[in-house]
């Protein structure tokens, strides 16, 4: 009996069988040769079980899984040398990846003009993002609207070359030959609009300051 079925039983957990099941066969065949069927399955329901536990809203919780799971895949396949890093891998994690790491990801991958690949996560997600911090990155002409909280897995530190953490304390597993860093930086968690605003400017500089440190020069932002 497939993972699959033996959850049918599982009293009071909503399970899309089907559309899990279609999604763990597309995976399958996106990482053939890298991954057999049973890891992939594995990790659609892993990823699904966590994102169910913090979502309010489901009616998108087949699609992220499927953005959730392919990530770590690949995060795991790239730890593991069976994709190349065609860039640096830069992991931003704080304790609800609600504010500041979703901050840290979008400014980084827009800065960078995806010469950097960038991967967010929180050791305890929050049911969404926080909405002043996606005003204020609107405001610079950035849309967060398709992101959203993700449990913190040992896959995407393995496969990260910089590991920035903000306020999350020892959750972060640590391995040699990684980048660490700490930035201080307020939870704009219940803050007027205005300080989150310095909080996102202070993430914008410290990006620019890490970009550079990987010779890569910050790009202009889009105009709003």
């Amino acid at each position: 009996m497939s993972d699959l079925s033996a959850r049918r039983s599982l009293p009071g957990l909503a399970f899309p069988e089907e559309s899990l099941r279609r999604l763990a066969a597309h995976l399958t065949d996106r990482f053939s040769g890298v991954f057999g069927a049973e890891t992939i399955e594995r990790y659609v329901l892993e990823s699904y079980t966590s994102l169910l536990r913090t979502s309010t809203v489901t009616a998108f919780l087949v699609t992220n899984t499927g953005r959730y799971a392919a990530d770590r895949l690949t995060a795991l396949a790239q730890a593991k040398g069976a994709i190349a890093k065609d860039v640096p891998e830069v992991l931003f994690v704080c304790e609800q990846n609600a504010g500041r790491s979703q901050m840290a990801a979008v400014l980084t991958q827009a800065l960078s003009g995806g010469r950097v690949h960038v991967r967010s996560a929180g050791s305890a997600p929050a049911k969404g993002l926080n909405p002043t911090v996606m005003a204020v990155m609107t405001e610079l002409g950035l849309n967060l609207d398709e992101e959203f909280p993700k449990p913190l897995t040992d896959d995407v530190v393995q496969a990260a070359d910089v590991v920035v953490t903000m306020g999350c304390g020892d959750a972060c597993p640590v391995y040699p030959g990684k980048l660490y860093q700490d930035w201080e930086l307020a939870d704009p968690a219940g803050q007027p609009t205005q300080e989150v605003r310095r909080i996102r400017d202070q993430i914008r500089h410290q990006v620019e300051a890490m970009l550079t440190t990987l010779g890569v020069d910050p790009e202009p932002l889009p105009l709003p």
